[in-house]
C-alpha cells in the first residue's frame, strides 16, 4: 500500500512538472541541489528536453547533458529554432554534433550550420532562418493563398519579407495591411519600403537598444549585399536583455549567470579565488586602517 501511495504521488508530481511552461521547468532545475535535480530531470517527457536545455544555465545544461544518450540528445534537438538549435549545439560533444546533422534535411542542416558560422554575440549568432519570403508583383489574393497553402508560420511572425528573384531584401507586408487591404492591390504597391534591416556582425546588444528605441517586434537581418540572412524576433532580444541583468547582479558577487550555485565548494572557492583575494585584501586594509585610529 505504501509503494502505492508512493507511486501515485510520484504520477500526480509528473503530471504536474510536465504542466509548467519549460522556462519553468528550467528555474526549478538550477534552484535544486545536483541529486534532485536530476530526480526531477528523469521525470520531464521527453519532447520538452530541448526547450528546457536552451533555457538552463552552461553549467547546469552540462550536468543534464552527462546523464543523456546520445539518441536522446538528438530527439532533444528536434523541432527547435534554428538560433536555439545552433545554442544548444555547441554544448555537445563534437560526435553528437556530427550524428545531429547527418541526420538532418538538407535545407535545415544548411541553416543551423549557417548561424554557428557566426561569432557569438553577433546578430547572425542571434538571428533565426525561418523567414517568410514573398515576390513583390504577387497580389495579396496570391499571398493569402499561399500562407493557407503553408498552413502556419514560424513563432513571432509579425511581417512577411520582400525579396527578388535573387533573394535581396526590398521590403516587408506587415500582416495586418495582408489582412486589412484590397486583395487585388500588389505587394509592392502596399509593402513597407523604409525598413533599416542589420547586418549580420553588428552586436547582440545594440540589436537590444534597437529594439527598445524603435518599439520593434523583429528585423531583418542581411548580409553586405542586402540578401536576406535571416530575423531577429523579440524573444530573443529579451534574452540578451535578461542576460545582461544577470551577469551585471551576479557580478557583485564574483560569479556568472551561467554558473550552477550548487556546484562543489571547492570549485566555486577556485573559480571566485581572485575575487575572493581581492575581498580578503580590502577587509586587511580596512582592519590597519581602524588600528591607526583605535585610540
Amino acid at each position: 500500500l505504501h509503494s502505492g501511495m508512493q507511486s501515485g504521488a510520484m504520477l500526480q508530481a509528473k503530471r504536474i512538472l510536465n504542466g509548467l511552461h519549460p522556462a519553468e521547468i528550467a528555474d526549478l532545475l538550477e534552484s535544486l541541489p545536483r541529486s534532485q535535480r536530476l530526480i526531477v530531470w528523469d521525470m520531464v517527457d521527453n519532447e520538452q528536453d530541448g526547450e528546457i536545455l536552451v533555457e538552463v544555465g552552461d553549467e547546469v545544461r552540462n550536468s543534464l547533458l552527462r546523464e543523456m544518450q546520445t539518441a536522446d540528445l538528438v530527439d532533444a534537438l528536434e523541432g527547435l529554432d534554428t538560433d536555439d538549435m545552433a545554442d544548444l549545439l555547441q554544448s555537445l560533444p563534437e560526435a553528437v554534433i556530427q550524428e545531429t546533422l547527418g541526420n538532418m534535411k538538407k535545407l535545415d542542416r544548411e541553416r543551423v550550420e549557417a548561424v554557428l558560422s557566426y561569432e557569438e554575440g553577433t546578430a547572425g549568432a542571434l538571428m533565426n532562418t525561418d523567414t517568410t519570403t514573398i515576390r513583390p508583383n504577387v497580389t495579396l489574393e496570391v499571398v493569402q493563398r499561399y500562407m493557407r497553402k503553408l498552413g502556419e508560420l514560424p513563432e513571432g511572425t509579425d511581417r512577411l519579407y520582400v525579396v527578388d528573384y535573387f533573394n535581396k531584401f526590398l521590403g516587408v507586408l506587415y500582416l495586418r495591411t495582408l489582412v486589412t487591404a484590397k486583395p487585388s492591390a500588389t505587394v509592392s504597391e502596399v509593402m513597407q519600403q523604409v525598413v533599416n534591416p542589420v547586418t549580420a556582425d553588428i552586436d547582440e546588444h545594440d540589436i537590444a537598444r534597437l529594439f527598445e528605441d524603435r518599439d520593434l517586434l523583429s528585423v531583418p537581418v542581411v548580409d553586405e549585399q542586402q540578401h536576406l540572412l535571416g530575423r531577429i524576433t523579440i524573444d530573443d532580444v529579451v534574452d540578451v536583455i535578461r542576460e545582461e541583468a544577470d551577469k551585471s547582479l551576479m557580478n557583485r558577487a564574483g560569479l556568472s549567470e551561467e554558473e550552477d550555485i550548487f556546484a562543489p565548494v571547492v570549485k566555486s572557492t577556485r573559480r571566485r579565488s581572485i575575487w575572493l583575494g581581492a575581498n580578503l585584501l580590502t577587509a586587511f586594509l580596512a582592519s590597519w586602517v581602524i588600528g591607526l585610529f583605535e585610540g
